[in-house]
């Protein structure tokens, strides 16, 4: 069968890997900016069904648990790091932080030691925290070109330009954000996030520092680069990061470790997150159209889930079964 897919990011190529490996004939049509342009090129790659739990349905859970082993299987040996998330608060936020335990699973309680040993760098600055141990997470950007590389090794062909789809048996439109306007319901949220270099610190997983106003996290990369985001604005605005989401990744990055003080600010991007009214992704199916969007901040997270419905629904509907499941 042959397979149109539109739409490079997370949710084409996580579709197009499943596609591929259930015997189908895959060409891709990217944008022309490629893997930059989509939003998942700003992500934090965090593999966190269980954090995410605390502001998101149980359905983010429960899709999520198998993210990590998916990219595992995915991606080279490596790229997938098992190191689990720690979740902190000031002092005087500590009521933040049993809010977030109130409303999540999978978590241990740490002290001050417990901190110390597991990330030296937040010696003495932190009382508490949430261990959450069975996740993880990855770089998205290598994720992302290693995973394009893999498929175009198992033939995928990957067009920037204009594609007729008539030759195609099956279109499967992971267009995201780009389809707001014309997706009943569908609508933008804004993320924004900057990369800061410094070899003062060093942490082995995802750190979240939670704050009252806006939550945010760090997110190490190797090399001395730690990715600082992410806000949440409802807009589908796309233009360059603003000055006060700025100042808020300075302030916390500072927060949880004066040394980023003098770190180098070597990046700064935004982009626009699909998402529906539930924020939950829908995957369905109209003649010989797959739609997947909606992915919201949960792209590399509930990506793997989408992709298997998106190619268990083009087979089933082939066999005449037509569910996904």
């Amino acid at each position: 069968m042959r397979v149109l897919i539109k739409g490079a990011g997370v949710a084409g190529l996580t579709a197009a890997h499943e596609l591929v490996a259930r015997g189908a004939e895959v060409t891709v049509a990217e944008h022309s900016r490629g893997l930059a342009g989509a939003a998942s090129w700003y992500a934090g790659g965090m593999l966190a069904p269980w954090c995410e739990r605390e502001s998101a349905e149980q359905v983010v859970l429960t899709y999520g648990i198998g993210a990590a082993d998916w990219w595992e299987a995915a991606l080279p040996a490596d790229s997938v790091h098992r190191n689990g998330t720690l979740v902190v608060a000031q002092p005087r936020d500590s009521a933040e932080l049993k809010r977030f335990a109130s409303r999540t699973s999978g978590f241990r309680w740490l002290g001050a030691e417990e901190i110390a040993a597991l990330e030296p760098a937040l010696a003495g600055r932190f009382r508490q925290a949430l261990f959450f141990a069975e996740e993880a997470h990855l770089d998205p950007r290598k994720a992302l070109s290693t995973l394009r590389q893999g498929l175009v090794a198992r033939g995928v062909v990957f067009r920037a330009s204009e594609i007729d789809e008539g030759g195609f048996a099956l279109t499967v439109d992971c267009t995201g954000a780009a389809r707001i306007g014309e997706v009943e319901g569908l609508r933008g949220v804004r993320g924004e996030m900057i990369y800061l270099q410094t070899h003062e610190v060093t942490l082995s997983r995802p750190v979240r520092l939670l704050h009252p106003r806006i939550p945010l996290y760090t997110v190490p990369r190797g090399g001395g680069l730690f990715m600082c985001g992410a806000t949440m604005i409802e807009s589908d605005d796309g233009g360059p990061i603003t000055a006060r989401s700025l100042m808020e990744f300075l302030n916390t990055a500072y927060a949880l470790h004066p040394a980023f003080a003098e770190a180098r600010l070597v990046e700064t991007g935004a982009g626009v997150r699909p998402a529906f009214a539930d924020n939950l992704p829908r995957v369905s199916r109209r003649e010989n159209t797959i739609s997947v969007n909606g992915l919201y901040r949960h792209g590399f997270l509930l990506s793997p889930a989408t992709a298997r419905q998106a190619a268990a629904l083009a087979f089933d509907e082939q066999s005449g079964r037509g569910h996904v499941r």
